[in-house]
């Protein structure tokens, strides 16, 4: 994150006499959002005692950028959160970005009555000399209260772009090891640690990929290959502020492997920027750390938000909010290694008032599904017939639209948002596409919907496109229909989704 970019955004904030009167309306039932004031990117991830951490970039004082500190929430199911007092506030410097660990041998020496400490290291910004360096808290309570290390931080280059530093156990090497962004040199520096206090330079990584104004967010984790039981890789994921597929802040990943010092490319990964999710507003992904091994999933989150506009999205008491937990899978593909994406096992739970429908022929004049509200999951399976175009329509009772769609003659997946409300910054309006596999004229689609938000699951997780949109007013009808000839929805499955306790609906 950059000061300097948020203050310039403040002139683009909705009014508060707009927010408020349509703040019902866009708040999430089933993911994750505070209960007032300015949220981004995820921090601090990690499970212990049965409980999943989820911190967070938060202004305990307002709904716009500032103040800087880490947001808290707990859940033992990813699912149903519980909102907890602010973990680490800001002082004489900003928290910004970072990650926690479970210290379990106790080498920091943070440790108390024979028990591991949760130690959290995160980017301290001093908001006179502008420098970005390393600190460390650390808690003896579950998370519940934290105690900084010392006045200074633990690793200072005197930068004014060194940021969000991700910490994870080596076991090979039996260290700690550190990925951090050289932001606006587009590189990571990977450093390690015995201590979690001290650290040693190793490598670095970059430029590669996609370049942007700063790199952002890195994370460094290993996945096996699925059908490969004896084979793994390492996937390194490090986030756009700027000029990503989806015109503004976005994820790409790489893959290769890592030897406890360096992440090198593996050699079949091209130059060609990989992404980890197609629309605008999935941002700053982080996974957790310390999940048990005999669970065996990876699981990240993003900030389901866009640094072009987030400080204008019209919501309030609060402003942000997170995609829902994924898994993180790895696969060979004929395109080389890809991730593929799903929502946690765990959102099922939330499923209710199950409706399907068999072979809904598809035509000019739009259908009527069998759908209700603006807090859904929908599953699809389409057989594309002669359409160009299939379409799936979210109108308002205002008449304003969001359409999902796929085009099989160029294998294309789209969310069209530039009619889906009131206009409230430039950047917004916008057409989002993602390439989509259509197998002997058949595709199938995963869609989240939560009064605000979008998250599509295709290819079977493949592809992801991830896109906020703000309806006008009322209660969402769903239609779809076929354009320049005819389709089949083989199935329709939807189900209605409870409203989680800390996004009471």
């Amino acid at each position: 994150m950059k000061v300097v970019r948020c203050v310039a955004a403040l002139a683009l904030v909705a009014t508060p006499s707009f927010a408020q009167g349509v703040s019902d309306v866009h708040r999430p039932h089933y993911h994750y959002a505070p209960a007032e004031n300015w949220m981004n990117d995820p921090n601090g991830l990690l499970y212990y005692e049965g409980e999943y951490h989820l911190f967070y970039q938060y202004n305990p004082y307002g709904d716009r950028w500032g103040h800087m500190s880490w947001g808290h929430a707990v859940s033992r199911d990813l699912i149903r959160w519980q909102e907890l007092p602010v973990a680490i506030p800001e002082a004489d410097v900003m928290a910004f970005s970072g990650s926690a660990v479970l210290d379990w041998n106790d080498s920091s020496g943070f440790g108390k009555n024979g028990k591991p400490p949760l130690v959290a290291l995160y980017t301290g910004y001093n908001p006179v000399t502008k420098i970005q360096a390393q600190y460390v808290a650390y808690s003896n309570d579950r998370g519940r209260t934290w105690n900084r290390y010392g006045d200074k931080p633990v690793l200072d280059i005197s930068s004014t772009a060194f940021r969000d530093p991700k910490v994870f156990w080596y076991a090979p090497g039996k260290r700690w090891v550190m990925v951090v962004v050289l932001a606006t040199e587009n590189k990571v520096a990977i450093y390690t640690s015995g201590d979690l206090k001290q650290w040693s330079k190793a490598s670095e990584f970059g430029p590669a990929g996609a370049r942007s104004r700063s790199w952002e967010c890195p994370d460094l984790f290993e996945l096996p290959v699925e059908g490969h039981p004896d084979e793994s890789r390492w996937v390194l994921s490090i986030d756009l502020d700027q000029d990503a597929i989806g015109g503004g802040s976005g994820v790409q990943y790489f893959v290769g492997n890592f030897d406890g010092a360096r992440f090198t490319l593996d050699p079949s990964w091209g130059q060609q920027p990989v992404w980890a999710d197609y629309g605008a507003d999935f941002y700053a992904a982080a996974s957790w750390n310390d999940i048990p091994q005999q669970d065996g999933r990876r699981i990240w989150i993003g900030w389901a938000n866009d640094w072009r506009y987030a400080q204008a999205v019209p919501t309030w008491p609060s402003r942000g909010l997170m995609s829902s937990p994924r898994t993180v899978t790895l696969r060979k593909t004929t395109e080389g290694y890809r991730i593929a994406q799903a929502p946690v096992k765990e959102v099922e739970t939330l499923r209710h008032d199950h409706v399907s429908a068999k072979d809904v022929r598809l035509a000019a004049n739009p259908v009527n599904l069998p759908i209700k509200g603006g807090a859904v999951e929908l599953q699809l399976d389409i057989d594309t017939g002669t359409a160009d175009q299939i379409v799936v329509a979210l109108t308002d009772e205002k008449g304003f639209q969001t359409l999902i769609g796929i085009n099989p003659s160029i294998d294309e997946l789209f969310l069209d948002r530039t009619r889906s409300g009131p206009a409230f910054h430039d950047a917004f309006p916008d057409r989002h596409t993602a390439p989509i596999k259509i197998q002997n004229g058949r595709a199938k689609l995963r869609i989240l919907v939560d009064e605000s938000l979008v998250e599509i699951y295709a290819d079977d997780g493949e592809t992801t496109l991830t896109d906020r949109f703000f309806r006008g007013g009322g209660q969402l009808r769903w239609t779809a229909q076929a354009r320049n000839g005819s389709a089949i929805m083989r199935s329709v499955d939807a189900w209605q989704m409870k409203a989680s306790p800390n996004n009471p609906g």
